[in-house]
């Protein structure tokens, strides 16, 4: 109760500079006034215990009032950090450069536009977006243009409430060590008052249409088979923005690359913030396909495709051996990409022989066996395309990326973008579609013949939600006891490896322990079995929760038993989660 206590009054002191700062306007010093004065303190604690930090995702968070809530403040002393930051670092430039772009959330443009305005007002040059544009397309722009750095205003496929602010660098990467430390220091440094509003429009360089042209047709020269896709143009394709920046590239570059029957959700094809015909603007979500599922069945085309409101996640449908709808996953996306990239590089001997790929550590396993198999590079990284990025720059000039993604939906076939990216991902998986029509394939067929070529897994993932403060203290105590609690055996098969990247150590099932090779510490567990098992659990970087990745292995004799297979799977996997008391 003490404790509760003194948590109030921290926030409520907080919140008393807010409502006393002339700096702050008048219509949020009410609405942190009421807060205070509400019996139920559960709003003002949520909106103040702490400030927004850069996570594996930047700045991310609730819109409203408060430190831990999106608004033009601590948009603001964001910006002015970053500002700061860079003027520090790139200090003997005659001119440092940003971009700036946004979606299609609410607040996005006011965001963008209040970013800009501050970054122009410290001297830099800043390169703003005339409109709603996917995020990989300002990633692109951040290399093309030379800039030092970029921010977009978005958070991804969240719920319609959230906002975020993801920073990149030079390269074009999200932010990592040790510049998003120096960045948090500066951003730390700065109160309300140091926070440069007023802007210099003369820095302030409106961009659109022309870099739109650029990237398109870099996106256009990942095509490894340009003639099965005139040979296949009619493939008839669905796609959705989900009322987000996909439709201001998506439907442009499948023409470009020469498909002339793409259909869009009419009523998805509409910038709304507000996100009003899918609960949730998230493709891995089912329910977010419903509509685009319903215009595909009535004109029976080949393939479901949609994008995330930032466009750099995809989640996509197929029409299965009964010709019925069904979601592809994270990982078969994942897994389908790489298959397909590496096969028909060789098929057209286009390998040199120095080519790599690279997944996260919680994505299946078969695309391990997939590049063990090819004589294929691979590389295992933390969760966040930061850290894919990451391998990209290492390897830069030394070996040749062609591909890596995660089992979250996201993918990224080139290496002029370094972030992920649904633009080149649906019209790489609009060819692999017309691939396997020259073939009197689908895309089902496709997954199969990887199945019984490498073996069948299945994966689920649980999320556990604990919002809040509580919330957090909850997903702590958690992470802890499974750390002072090593399982010893999962669902009765035993544990023989288990890894903790928050020490960067692994175990052996008798104790003995080695070192992991990975940059830095991170807080996630990972438990392998005898039975090929794998669970990997951590928290969210970018939501109140606790993620749990299972993944079974499952016998699967011909593709006719691919059904059974995943029921028999799915029975396992209920095993392992009962197991971990979830």
């Amino acid at each position: 109760m003490e404790n509760q206590q003194a948590l109030i009054q921290q926030c409520e002191a907080a919140a008393r500079v807010w409502m006393t700062d002339s700096a702050y306007d008048a219509a949020t010093q009410q609405a942190v006034k009421a807060m205070v004065e509400n019996p139920d303190k559960t709003e003002l604690i949520d909106s103040f215990y702490r400030s927004l930090e850069f996570g594996t995702g930047g700045l991310r968070g609730i819109m409203g009032p408060g430190t831990n809530r999106m608004n033009i403040y601590t948009v603001g002393a964001a910006t002015q950090g970053l500002s700061n930051y860079l003027n520090l670092c790139f200090a003997d430039r005659d001119e440092i450069s940003v971009v700036v772009g946004h979606d299609s959330r609410n607040n996005s443009r006011l965001f963008a536009e209040t970013a800009a305005a501050i970054f122009s007002a410290n001297g830099i040059k800043v390169y703003l977006f005339d409109d709603m544009r996917p995020t990989p397309e300002m990633s692109f722009a951040i290399r093309h243009l030379g800039c030092q750095s970029g921010i977009i205003l978005t958070a991804s496929h969240n719920p319609k409430e959230y906002n975020g602010y993801k920073a990149y660098w030079d390269d074009g990467a999200q932010v990592l060590a040790p510049h998003d430390k120096g960045i948090i220091d500066e951003v730390n440094k700065v109160t309300v008052n140091d926070i440069k509003f007023e802007g210099n429009p003369a820095l302030i360089q409106i961009i659109g249409k022309e870099i739109d042209d650029i990237y398109l047709e870099k996106v256009h020269s990942l095509s490894i088979d340009p003639e099965c896709i005139k040979r296949q143009k009619d493939l008839k394709i669905v796609y959705t923005p989900l009322h987000g920046t996909g439709m201001m590239l998506i439907p442009q570059s499948l023409k470009r690359w020469g498909f002339e029957s793409v259909h869009t959700v009419p009523e998805q094809m509409v910038k709304d913030g507000n996100f009003p015909t899918v609960v949730s603007p998230n493709p891995e979500n089912g329910e977010a396909l419903t509509m685009a599922l319903n215009l595909a069945k009535s004109i029976d085309a080949d393939i479901v495709m949609a994008s995330d409101p930032d466009a750099d996640r995809v989640g996509m449908a197929c029409k299965n051996d009964k010709g019925e709808w069904i979601l592809v996953d994270g990982n078969q996306t994942c897994m389908i990409f790489l298959y397909y990239i590496i096969m028909n590089r060789k098929a057209q001997g286009k390998m040199q022989g120095n080519e790599f790929i690279v997944k996260t550590i919680v994505t299946t396993e078969l695309i391990k066996a997939i590049a063990e198999k090819n004589h294929i590079k691979m590389y295992d990284c933390y969760t966040g395309f930061k850290w894919i990025a990451r391998q990209i720059r290492l390897d830069e000039g030394k070996l040749q990326y062609i591909g890596g993604g995660e089992e979250s939906y996201g993918f990224l076939a080139e290496d002029f973008v370094r972030d992920k990216d649904a633009v080149s991902a649906c019209s790489l998986l609009a060819e692999i579609c017309a691939w396997a029509k020259d073939q009197g394939k689908t895309l089902y067929d496709v997954l199969m013949d990887i199945y019984m070529e490498y073996g069948l897994a299945v994966n689920k993932t649980i999320n556990v939600v604990k919002p809040g403060k509580s919330g957090a203290d909850e997903i702590k105590a958690m992470m802890d006891n499974f750390r002072t609690h090593r399982p010893t055996e999962i669902a009765g098969s035993p544990v023989v490896c288990t890894k903790d990247y928050g020490v960067l150590k692994q175990y052996d099932a008798a104790g003995n322990e080695a070192p992991l090779d990975f940059p830095e510490a991170s807080n996630v567990l990972q438990w392998y079995t005898a039975d090929g098992t794998k669970v990997s659990v951590r928290p969210s970087g970018t939501e109140p929760k606790i993620k749990f990745y299972i993944e079974v292995k499952a016998e699967m004799a011909c593709p006719k038993c691919y059904t059974a297979a995943t029921a028999e799977a799915a029975t396992k996997i209920e095993a392992v989660v009962k197991s971990l008391g979830l």
